[in-house]
């Protein structure tokens, strides 16, 4: 059987016939779709397979490019927001048409020129792609069954008083607490990251590092703390003790010491005036 074709996601399909405009390919359960002349590689032949993404244009047509969004239906993304009027807000998605996002799907009200995780749907009353920032309803209603520290998936949706919170596999909130960050981390990033613990009440944490703070002792811990604030800071195993211990309280011994355990585990950058969190 046929796999079908879905709006908003990108397909490999045949090419039926050239026109003067484009050429039309085989959408199979969507009918022939038309590829305009400037998305279509050139030496393409009828017969030939080209791998393309199926939307709708400004006209509600159904077309398809050889363009990649940033988001596909079924998918979550940080997008930027470059229009609102009085039905909702567009965003920027790499494609001609912005991709809209309704206001009563917005989780809070959007503004022009802020980031915001959506996920990208087709909406069943009017068959276009839209986009959505209430990201509950999207995710998986069953409870998640996973093993502590494997590896998985995770988008970061927004920074709480605890931590940052993840999206894990597409399926399930996560979260990520402050003392376990080591590193940058913004709203929208993807990365791979481990399921650190299961917790009782169906919560989730996650670590960035399959051994988490293992190897983070307090003094370690303090330095990354104010790395995480200001990313430099003017001391290094050359400072003074008078200076170390005026910032963070502790001998330069043990400075040394910790800064030395965190450039091993990759953590900080030691420069010749300070130290700087990767």
């Amino acid at each position: 059987m046929e796999e079908d074709i879905i709006l908003g996601k990108t397909h490999s399909l045949e090419i039926n016939r050239f026109v003067d405009f484009g050429c039309y390919v085989d959408g199979k359960n969507l009918g022939e779709i038309l590829v305009p002349k400037r998305y279509i590689a050139t030496g393409k032949a009828e017969g030939d397979f080209i791998e393309v993404f199926v939307h709708t244009d400004s006209e509600d047509r159904i077309i398809a490019t050889d363009e990649k969004p940033y988001i596909e239906v079924g998918q979550f993304a940080s997008l930027k927001v470059v229009a609102v009027n009085e039905y909702g807000a567009f965003m920027d998605w790499g494609l001609m048409k912005d991709l809209f996002v309704p206001f009563i799907e917005q989780q809070t009200k959007m503004d022009i020129d802020r980031m915001y995780v959506v996920f990208a749907y087709v909406d069943s009353a009017s068959d276009r792609i839209a986009a959505s920032s209430r990201l509950e309803q999207f995710m998986a209603l069953g409870p998640a069954n996973y093993e502590l520290g494997e590896e998985v998936d995770i988008i970061v949706t927004n920074k709480t008083d605890l931590g940052y919170k993840v999206i894990i596999n597409k399926e399930h909130w996560g979260l990520i607490y402050t003392n376990q960050v080591f590193e940058k981390i913004k709203i929208g990033d993807k990365r791979r990251a481990f399921i650190q613990k299961m917790r009782d009440d169906d919560k989730i944490d996650i670590s960035l590092r399959k051994s988490g703070l293992e190897h983070i002792d307090d003094v370690s811990e303090l330095i990354l703390a104010a790395l995480r604030e200001d990313e430099f800071i003017g001391l290094h195993d050359k400072s003074e003790p008078d200076e170390i211990k005026k910032q963070f309280g502790i001998s330069k011994k043990a400075f040394k010491k910790a800064i030395g355990g965190l450039y091993k585990q990759k953590l900080i950058a030691i420069e010749d005036n300070g130290i700087r969190i990767i």
